[in-house]
């Protein structure tokens, strides 16, 4: 498991202290980055950056994101005082007021790490012209036309199927030892909200378990809330007196391995490593490296280079990683299973939305756009050569997951 975690460190290195390519480099990535406006150069030991998050240390998806600073401040060899972190910002007016606080601050770059930051963000952009604003899980700066607004994401969903792998190599082994019959392999995922972010999520990480365990089932219950420990808690619960016997999250405190851990059900977490919650329970986690992105648009900013319009990385490039896997819990020939489908994913052998692998309604996607479909029509652009192409459309980067079909095998979705 170590050989794996370190080989995953050393990839996520290499990109980090990568500055930005050249524009000719850009282009041939296929990124739609054209149409912003790269500043002026600034150097290193003048930049300032500010940070807008919706949590703190204590929540793990914002904990992943200062994660990311600080390696961005590492590799760029930036000092703390250049460096402005405003956090528990809510999505609502108080982003727009905390990002004018930071431009006035003589920030240059703006980041915020939430979905409902966007449109503040937008707001400020449009008023500071000279500095550069990035914003996570967003999808609206390319149609905007807002030379210095930014989008940006991973291509998480493809550590979300590594880590569904983990959890159908537990289901089998549970199956072999009689703990569970082939017909009860019920999985349990506490979502945050029924948007496409979160059900591209969900559906990567149970196509990634159906790889190896056929059988298995999923059902899922929101909680309308992006960090609540007790609601995410109560959710495990209830998932668990229905019957899963394996639970996942797209949320973001510990609630649900809390609950996993008091019920004795294996759990696998997101964001952080979920083993000191814990420890009889946890699997591994699907993660998020921020580090490449921050130092690259940083970088680009030091530069004077054009930030992409929209930009996400995934596993060959560091930016998505599972976390340790827990040697008490996880099956035997796990670790060599991660290591054989991350090679795949990484050369594209795998495609973790392939279409023979699914149907929706006892359809294949591409019979569904044929029939006229309405959502399969709307995302038709995404679905060619066999696959969904989440995250990569027509050669350009989409950074927002665009994913919202419920496939067959998913058997509830609570809203």
């Amino acid at each position: 498991m170590k050989k794996l975690l370190s080989f995953i460190l050393a990839a996520t290195m290499t990109l980090s202290l990568c500055a930005c390519g050249s524009s000719s480099d850009k282009s041939a990535e296929g990124t739609t980055g054209s149409q912003a406006a790269a500043g002026k150069a600034v150097s290193a030991s003048d930049i300032k950056v500010g940070c807008i998050m919706i949590g703190d240390e204590n929540e793990g998806y914002t904990q992943a994101h200062l994660t990311g600073v600080a390696e961005m401040k590492k590799n760029l060899g930036l000092s703390d005082d250049q460096v402005i972190i405003k956090t528990t910002i809510k999505e609502d007016e108080s982003c727009y007021d905390a990002a004018v606080d930071l431009a006035e601050q003589g920030c240059n770059i703006i980041f915020a790490n939430s979905f409902g930051h966007e449109d503040y963000m937008m707001q400020a952009a449009g008023d500071y012209p000279d500095i550069q604003f990035c914003h996570a899980t967003g999808y609206q700066a390319k149609s905007s036309g807002i030379p210095n607004m930014h989008n940006f994401f991973t291509n998480v969903y493809e550590s979300r199927y590594l880590s569904g792998v983990v959890a159908g190599m537990k289901l089998n082994e549970m199956i072999e030892k009689g703990e569970i019959t082939k017909d009860k392999c019920k999985i349990g995922y506490v979502g945050a909200f029924p948007y496409a972010e979160v059900v591209s999520g969900f559906t990567s990480f149970y196509l990634g378990v159906k790889s190896v365990c056929d059988s298995a089932t999923m059902e899922v219950k929101y909680t309308n809330s992006w960090a609540s420990f007790d609601l995410e808690k109560e959710c495990a619960e209830q998932l668990i007196a229905d019957g899963c016997v394996l639970i996942s999250q797209h949320a973001d405190t510990t609630g649900a391995p809390t609950a996993c851990e008091a019920k004795k059900v294996p759990c696998v977490g997101y964001n952080i490593d979920m083993i000191p919650t814990a420890p009889d329970a946890a699997l591994t986690s699907a993660s998020i490296n921020w580090g490449p992105y921050y130092t690259y648009a940083v970088q680009c900013v030091i530069d004077g280079e054009t930030i992409d319009t929209d930009w996400s990385k995934g596993l060959k490039d560091g930016a998505d990683l599972i976390t340790d896997l827990n040697d008490k819990t996880v099956a035997e020939g796990t670790e060599e299973k991660v290591a054989e489908v991350t090679k795949g994913i990484e050369d594209g052998s795998i495609h973790v939305f392939d279409t023979s692998k699914f149907t929706v309604g006892g359809k294949s996607l591409e019979e569904l756009v044929k029939s006229g479909d309405e959502t399969a029509t709307k995302l038709q652009a995404y679905i060619s050569d066999g696959y969904f192409h989440e995250s990569d459309v027509e050669g350009g980067m989409i950074s927002a997951p665009a994913f919202e079909f419920i496939i067959d095998g998913i058997e509830s979705v609570t809203k």
